[in-house]
């Protein structure tokens, strides 16, 4: 089955199942979404979302129970994927080649992508050079469907003290996106919490990225904008900064990719 037969709402239902077991941290986009959650990021009536999955379920693309979660079968996440290569792709030629601040791509394509045919995608991905990331972070699927897991964690989880590295922002909520722009944070940022949530808020100090020295002004994120943010540890300070922290923070997520392999 070639994605280009299914009606664009089916892709768009690929591509947010996927999106939701990735942002889980469940590689392979095997994350088991229930319907109620589906229907609040499709922004439909759970009656109107149960049909949908029905006709999925007829298509051999998910797998869903009743009472029980929506999960992608082998074929639905190949196709999924496909969604989410044009759509990081696309995103990325807007940024690189036509000048779009990344708030302002996720909405274009969204539109772009169910009309792209696989030769302009693949035109788009040798002009950029094969890009392994998006604007926001996300990994670019390869050609053959290959996707990098990047074993993150969310800032809003990050221990105080510890300088980490942004990997990713969540690309659906452009006020954040300006927000984070402002305060020169985005991928490759080097950032520290500066103490334990107060308040709903999580402070966070933008470092050099050099040295471990300030950079900048302190910015104040609501705990949910910074589950948004997802991180790396920069291994070259733990030790100097928190000699406990390689275990706390490096090593649950060595563990994910040793249960992984």
């Amino acid at each position: 089955m070639h994605i280009g037969e299914l009606p664009q709402r089916t892709q768009e239902y690929l591509k947010l199942l996927w999106g939701i077991s990735e942002r889980s941290g469940e590689s392979g986009g095997q994350a088991s979404v229930s319907l109620s959650e589906l229907s609040r990021r499709a922004q439909q009536k759970n009656s109107t979302t149960s049909e949908a999955i029905k006709r999925l379920q007829a298509r051999g693309l998910v797998e869903h129970e009743p009472y029980s979660g929506v999960k992608l079968t082998e074929l639905g996440a190949r196709l999924a994927l496909v969604m989410i290569r044009r759509h990081r792709l696309i995103e990325t030629f807007l940024v690189e080649t036509l000048g779009y601040t990344w708030d302002e791509i996720h909405t274009d394509a969204d539109l772009l992508e169910h009309a792209a045919s696989d030769r302009f995608i693949n035109r788009i991905d040798a002009l950029l050079d094969f890009p392994t990331r998006d604007p926001h972070g996300d990994p670019i699927p390869s050609a053959d469907g290959q996707v990098e897991d990047l074993g993150v964690m969310s800032l809003a989880e990050c221990e105080p003290g510890l300088p980490v590295v942004i990997e990713q922002v969540n690309d659906e909520d452009p006020e954040l996106l300006r927000y984070l722009a402002a305060h020169d944070i985005a991928p490759g940022s080097r950032v520290r919490v500066t103490s334990p949530s107060v308040a709903g808020l999580v402070h966070v100090q933008v470092l050099s990225s050099t040295t471990d020295e300030p950079a900048g002004d302190p910015v104040a994120l609501a705990v949910k904008a910074a589950a948004d943010v997802k991180i790396s540890v920069d291994n070259d300070s733990l030790a100097d900064v928190h000699p406990t922290a390689e275990d706390s923070i490096a090593e649950p997520i060595a563990e994910r990719h040793s249960n992984e392999n």
